[in-house]
């Protein structure tokens, strides 16, 4: 087995490309050891001295460090062969029952915003999602009120130092061109 690895405009995530489906219908991250305990890959991974989060796309795992002087020199060894490891034992992704998408309850907007909230989530997945996938994160709908998006950032998203250049120069004004009436994108 064959794992690439590729640089994330967050310098403290690296993204795994096993070469192999991850999550087929869902998405998956865990920022401490006891979320992770839905997934036996993600358990494998926090067992990785200088692992602090873990995210699963489609056919990618992106893997944040501690910064608590953590070296990739050191940390990417370990978790190239716990992700051989796992995929080689044949054992899932995730646990029974342990998928991680959000659920629709999660999001919060008015029944009157409906449209706009369509057409915000539609750009979401057409263009955002496929080039923040690309980065090793993803961002997802939470909710819309008063002109305000939000929107949570996931993977190599979350705490990375461009999110906010991206938030702000790249998907606020994507929005606005198709919806003049968006006032503002904030990350929850």
């Amino acid at each position: 087995m064959f794992i690439q690895t590729e640089a994330t405009p967050n310098p403290a995530t690296l993204k795994f490309l096993p070469g192999r489906v991850v999550l087929s219908e869902s998405t998956f991250e865990a920022r401490d050891a006891e979320a992770a305990g839905r997934s036996p890959l993600a358990s494998a991974l926090f067992a990785v001295p200088g692992v602090s989060g873990v995210y699963f796309g489609h056919d990618f795992i992106s893997v944040t460090k501690a910064e608590d002087g953590s070296e990739w020199a050191q940390v990417k060894p370990a978790v190239l062969g716990a992700i051989m490891e796992h995929f080689q034992s044949g054992a899932p992704v995730m646990a029974e029952g342990g998928a991680g998408a959000i659920e629709p309850g999660d999001e919060f907007y008015d029944e009157a915003d409906h449209d706009t909230v369509v057409t915000i989530k539609d750009l979401l997945e057409t263009r955002v999602r496929p080039a923040v996938a690309g980065d090793g994160g993803d961002i997802t709908f939470r909710g819309y009120k008063e002109g305000v998006v939000y929107l949570e950032m996931k993977g190599a998203c979350s705490g990375c130092p461009s999110s906010t250049a991206t938030l702000r120069h790249g998907v606020q004004n994507l929005f606005r061109h198709f919806l003049p009436e968006i006032r503002e994108v904030q990350a929850i």
